[in-house]
């Protein structure tokens, strides 16, 4: 897990609070995730709005602006069920920062999940994170980009499992990720048969098949 908060440019700040109810009007959101909004957040803000008007880069369809979301928590965690309505309800890719404090002392932590837009819902894969930091922790500046698609994958790079591939799209770096989880619980089965198996014979061939679906993820890394 990465330690690092970017420095978010001074024009692209938007700073309007959203009412969390703004977020229960939109599609099919359970009382479970609505009594997670009540209970593990205090305050949402619209926080920065990085697009060709504010930032000077050029996005597309897939990425034509990216919004920073601020999450104020009242318990120190907000769940990923909560981060996903909100996600659903924004035509934008949202990179979240989450606050809370601990032992008195504020501390932030960056989120995201890889968001394909479409004609339906945006697609999610699972939510990544940053370590928490002190608020005050010094920031990076965003990495040089050429356009907002390739700012958005250099964003979210540090803080996934995979490498993000020169010229690759966000949805081939979602359908990674995928591969990636489905192989990580393959292995994870195969290692807990193979402590388990009494057999010599089948003891090789799970070793063998473990050692595919190994190199396989580090293919897809």
């Amino acid at each position: 897990m990465v330690d690092l908060l970017y420095k978010w440019p001074v024009a692209a700040k938007f700073g309007s609070r959203v009412p969390k109810e703004k977020f229960y009007e939109y599609g099919n959101v359970s009382t479970a995730v609505r009594e997670k909004f009540v209970s593990e957040v205090q305050r949402i803000t619209w926080a920065y709005k990085l697009a060709e008007s504010t930032i000077n880069l050029p996005g597309n369809a897939t990425v034509p602006e990216i919004q920073v979301f601020q999450i104020d928590t009242k318990t120190g965690e907000v769940a990923d069920q909560a981060l996903s309505a909100i996600d659903k309800a924004i035509q934008y890719p949202i990179i979240f920062e989450i606050t809370r404090r601990s032992a008195g002392e504020p501390q932030v932590r960056m989120a995201a999940a890889h968001k394909q837009l479409g004609s339906g819902a945006p697609k999610l894969s699972t939510y990544y994170s940053t370590g928490w930091l002190p608020a005050d922790a010094e920031r990076q500046s965003l990495p040089t980009a050429i356009g907002l698609p390739t700012l958005y994958a250099a964003i979210l790079e540090p803080l996934t499992p995979v490498t993000v591939r020169p010229g690759e799209e966000m949805s081939a770096v979602a359908d990674r990720l995928a591969t990636v989880r489905k192989l990580e619980r393959e292995i994870t089965a195969l290692e807990r048969k193979l402590r388990t198996e009494p057999q010599f014979n089948r003891k090789i061939e799970l070793r063998r098949t473990l050692k595919t679906r190994q190199q396989e993820l580090e293919q897809q890394r």
